[in-house]
C-alpha cells in the first residue's frame, strides 16, 4: 500500500497510565480510515500525536513522508484537523472565519481570495458567507469547520467525532461533502467515531482499539467475516473484538464536551 500515514508501535503514557501501547496501522491516499474503540481506548490521544499536538513517547509516525516529532512543522503543512471542540467564531461571519484561517495558513493575495471563494462554493456556504456563524445550523457549522481545515488542500484530514450532535440529515450532508473531497483531491481521511453504522457506511477500513492496543484492523466486511457472521452489524463487531458493549456515554469530561458540542451545533 502506498501509505500517506504510517504508524509503527506508537506509544504514549500519562504518568503511570499507558494510554497508547505500541499501535501500528497505515492509511492510503484517498482512503477513509476509522479509529473505533471504547472511551479511554486511546483514539483521541493517537489523533493528537498524529496532528503534532502531543509528542509520542515511543514508536514512530510518518505523515506525507515527514516524522511527526522531528518534522512537526512540515507535517502541519500537509494535514487538516477538525477537533470536537469549537473551531469557528460565532461572532464572525463565515467568510471572516475562513479569512482568518487563510491568513494563519500563510495564503496571500489573489490566491487567498480564490481559495476562500472556492471553499465556500464547495461546502455550499456561498449564500451564508456574510451571515454570523452563530446563526448557522449544525450542519453548516461542521461544513465551515471542514472548510477551514481544507483551505490549504491538505493530503490528510483528521476528524475527531465529526458528526457528534448532528441530526441524521446533517450527518449525511457532511459525509457527502467528504466523499467529494476525496474524489477531488485524493485526500486521506482519518476519523474517530462512536457511530458504528457511520463507520460501516463511510470507512474503507477501520482499526478497533481496546485499552490502548489495536485489537484488529480491516474492512467492515472483513471484520464481520473474522467473527464468523457476514450479516453482523458493526455494533456486533465492536463487542466481539473489544469485549465491551458500545458505551457512547463517556466520562464526565467527555459527556460535558459532547453536550457542549450538541448545543452549539443546534
Amino acid at each position: 500500500m502506498d501509505a500517506v500515514v504510517v504508524v509503527e508501535q506508537l506509544k504514549k503514557s500519562f504518568g503511570e497510565n499507558a494510554a497508547v501501547k505500541g499501535v501500528s496501522f497505515a492509511v492510503a491516499p484517498g482512503e477513509v480510515f476509522g479509529l473505533l474503540g471504547p472511551n479511554g481506548a486511546g483514539k483521541t490521544t493517537i489523533v493528537r500525536m498524529l496532528t503534532t499536538i502531543l509528542p509520542p513517547d515511543g514508536g514512530r509516525a510518518v505523515i506525507c513522508g515527514f516524522d511527526v516529532y522531528r518534522q512537526a512543522s512540515r507535517v502541519r503543512q500537509c494535514i487538516g484537523y477538525v477537533p470536537q471542540a469549537l473551531s469557528v467564531d460565532g461572532a464572525l461571519t463565515g467568510y471572516e472565519n475562513l479569512l482568518i484561517f487563510a491568513k494563519l495558513l500563510g495564503l496571500k493575495g489573489v490566491e487567498r481570495k480564490r481559495r476562500i471563494v472556492e471553499t465556500l462554493r464547495f461546502m455550499q456556504l456561498e449564500e451564508a458567507a456574510g451571515r454570523l456563524v452563530r446563526d448557522y445550523s449544525g450542519g453548516m457549522v461542521r461544513r465551515l469547520e471542514i472548510g477551514q481545515a481544507i483551505l490549504h488542500r491538505p493530503r490528510v484530514l483528521f476528524l475527531d467525532e465529526p458528526t457528534v450532535g448532528l441530526d441524521p440529515v446533517a450527518r449525511r450532508g457532511v459525509w457527502e461533502k467528504l466523499a467529494e473531497l476525496r474524489r477531488a483531491y485524493r485526500m486521506a481521511v482519518l476519523l474517530t467515531t462512536h457511530y458504528m453504522e457511520e463507520a460501516d457506511l463511510v470507512c474503507h477500513r477501520v482499526g478497533i482499539l481496546n485499552r490502548g492496543e489495536m485489537a484488529v484492523t480491516g474492512t467492515p466486511a472483513e471484520l464481520k467475516e473474522k467473527m464468523g457472521d457476514p450479516g453482523a452489524t458493526m455494533d456486533d463487531v465492536f463487542t466481539y473484538f473489544t469485549g465491551n458493549q458500545l458505551d457512547r456515554g463517556g466520562n464526565y469530561r467527555e459527556l460535558r464536551q459532547v453536550r457542549r458540542t450538541s448545543r452549539r451545533l443546534g
